[in-house]
């Protein structure tokens, strides 16, 4: 019989072990401030200064710009070249601009409409940052009109395709064991087409924010965290089988079509009408499997009536809330984390529907490579590569 000899402790002094360390770590840090150790290396060089441009908006007004700043100091917008022109400039909030803070540049410039125009902002120590307008087209506004079309899109693009492909539901209930082994990897086929076209786009929107926000980081840890805490969700009570798979599938599809309204309010924002109605036709096609897939691990129960609206409101619904940021403009690290953050959501529903393709067969290893499941998946990534060509420009 072992006996535990070590102390025990009262709470007051397991918290005074605490805050000891971090009273000393703290005073470390305001003591290494003030001492300012590289002040001697200081040989009058200008702070290191970043600028991005997270949003344009053309009115009648002009041209505004919403900045970000993301040196090492606060920095100073001096003047503003429009097309190698000076050009008088408002900024709000006015003073230096903080690392990590914004600001809101208000140009009274006379753009002009389907022209290109080049914007420099300078520094006061002589830093440019360049941002250059494509094609000037006026921002479209918040009215309630313009939110009704937007809307009518996204519903042609998530709702509708979704809803398609849930209506194969009732023939897919009479497929044997193959049967269901191909439709599950075809599942698995378009969500792992869906994570790979997801992950390229964050990481491509990563690259466009500012250097602060650590964009390649961020998408790699959300979309981890993401994968994470969904598997800690769905294994609470088992692994998810059924009607609970399948709102995981909506779930994940979801996420992802938020970022395809995002791409399609964009196409509209920039002016390519005939471009969006192109993206509009091609993403429609494109969606249909995903109906399909979702009603895949359904097809042992009968599932009430609402749960197919309920499946369709979750799976396209996000591409509506996708058209309006995307029309309406928007930050692209908060686009590239939500897209990272749904990247971990296709992950854990391809290991989730995997996990019940295996769990369906009784031998599980053989199961994978069967004729059926290769065929569903190849198919599946076949199936959104070949309608994927329609919307990639």
């Amino acid at each position: 019989m072992s006996v535990d000899a070590r102390p025990t402790r009262s709470p007051l002094s397991r918290f005074l072990l605490v805050l000891i360390p971090l009273a000393l770590m703290l005073g470390a840090f305001v003591w290494i401030a003030a001492l300012d150790p590289l002040r001697g290396f200081n040989n009058s060089a200008p702070p290191v200064e970043a600028l991005t441009v997270e949003r344009t908006i053309l009115d009648e007004t002009g041209i505004r710009l919403l900045v970000r700043a993301g040196g090492s100091e606060p920095m100073v917008i001096a003047q503003v070249m429009v097309d190698d022109a000076f050009w008088t400039f408002a900024q709000d909030p006015a003073g230096p601009i903080a690392r990590g803070d914004t600001a809101w540049l208000r140009i009274p410039y006379p753009w002009v409409l389907g022209e290109a125009h080049l914007i420099n902002m300078l520094s006061n120590t002589g830093m440019t940052f360049e941002h250059e307008i494509a094609v000037a087209l006026p921002t479209p506004q918040a009215t309630a009109g313009q939110l009704r079309r937007q809307a009518l899109v996204g519903a042609i693009v998530g709702l509708l395709p979704v809803a398609l492909g849930l209506m194969f539901f009732p023939a897919m209930r009479g497929v044997g064991r193959s049967g269901m082994n191909f439709l599950m990897a075809l599942t698995v086929g378009l969500l792992v087409f869906l994570l790979i076209d997801m992950t390229s786009e964050a990481l491509e929107l990563a690259a466009a924010s500012a250097a602060l926000f650590q964009g390649s980081a961020m998408v790699w840890l959300a979309a981890l965290a993401s994968f994470l805490l969904l598997m800690a969700i769905g294994r609470w009570r088992g692994a998810p089988v059924g009607l609970a798979l399948a709102f995981y599938i909506a779930l994940g599809i979801g996420i992802h079509n938020f970022g395809e309204g995002l791409a399609i309010g964009a196409a509209f924002a920039a002016g390519s009408a005939g471009l969006g109605t192109f993206l509009v036709l091609g993403f429609a096609l494109h969606n249909v499997t995903e109906g399909i897939g979702i009603a895949a691990p359904m097809l042992k129960i009968r599932p009430p009536l609402w749960a197919f609206a309920a499946l369709v409101l979750l799976a396209g619904g996000p591409a509506i809330l996708g058209m309006w940021m995307g029309s309406l403009a928007y930050a692209p690290q908060w686009t590239a984390l939500a897209l990272a953050i749904g990247a971990g959501a296709i992950l854990q529903v391809i290991v989730e529907v995997t996990s019940y393709l295996m769990r369906q067969n009784p031998d599980r290893q053989a199961a994978l490579f069967s004729p059926a499941v290769v065929a569903g998946f190849l198919g599946g990534i076949a199936f959104m590569y070949a309608t994927a060509a329609l919307i990639k420009i």
